[in-house]
């Protein structure tokens, strides 16, 4: 059985760096860090397969935008037969300060359109793994901010998140996903101190 890890963001190359784009980063990361098989599109995705550790996983970008999700996501769990709980989709994150990281199963979209569209397609009981991207301080900013690029201390800070993924992924393919967010938050607590 597979686990259907998603990263969700928006396609094509001007998006490539976006806050809202993160997901992208990180399941690009991981197929590059474990030499997934080559992208192939299947309906609205593109996939690649890869062993971690012991458990074979589907790296997933969906080709529709953001708010359009749900529907490829509910199809590619459909035709391999993927329970929620083996579901898992990583975002941005506007309500978490910048690099840290929480994992929850289920609960509402708090917002983020792209968990609309999942919610709305797959029901609410799948994991997500969100990823703040601080927020810009006042609501009618946040369209533009979630579609702006990382500034260039973030774009570094990003690099060493995914790093940091890589290296605690399998974590998040345990039923207790509590010690991959711990694990992430040392890590990334470690750094802080040594940057100071």
């Amino acid at each position: 059985m597979f686990i259907l890890l998603v990263g969700l963001g928006n396609p094509g190359p001007e998006y490539a760096l976006n806050r809202h784009n993160v997901g992208y980063m990180v399941v690009d990361d991981l197929a590059h860090t474990f030499q997934a098989s080559s992208e192939k599109r299947q309906g609205k995705t593109l996939v690649r397969e890869a062993k971690i550790g012991d458990t074979r996983v589907l790296l997933v970008k969906t080709l529709s935008y953001m708010n359009l999700s749900g529907p490829p996501v509910a199809e590619l769990a459909s035709f391999y037969k993927i329970p929620l709980d083996n579901v898992i989709v990583i975002h941005d994150e506007l309500d978490l300060e910048f690099g840290r990281i929480r994992v929850k199963q289920g609960g509402g979209s708090g917002g983020h359109n792209g968990l609309k569209s999942l919610d709305s397609s797959l029901g609410q009981n799948y994991w997500r793994v969100r990823i703040g991207i601080g927020h810009p301080g006042d609501k009618s900013r946040v369209a533009g901010y979630v579609l702006q690029n990382f500034t260039k201390t973030e774009q570094e800070e990003v690099g060493d998140l995914l790093d940091d993924f890589s290296q605690e992924v399998t974590g998040l393919f345990l039923k207790d996903k509590s010690a991959f967010a711990s694990k992430m938050a040392t890590r990334r607590a470690v750094r802080t101190q040594k940057e100071k």
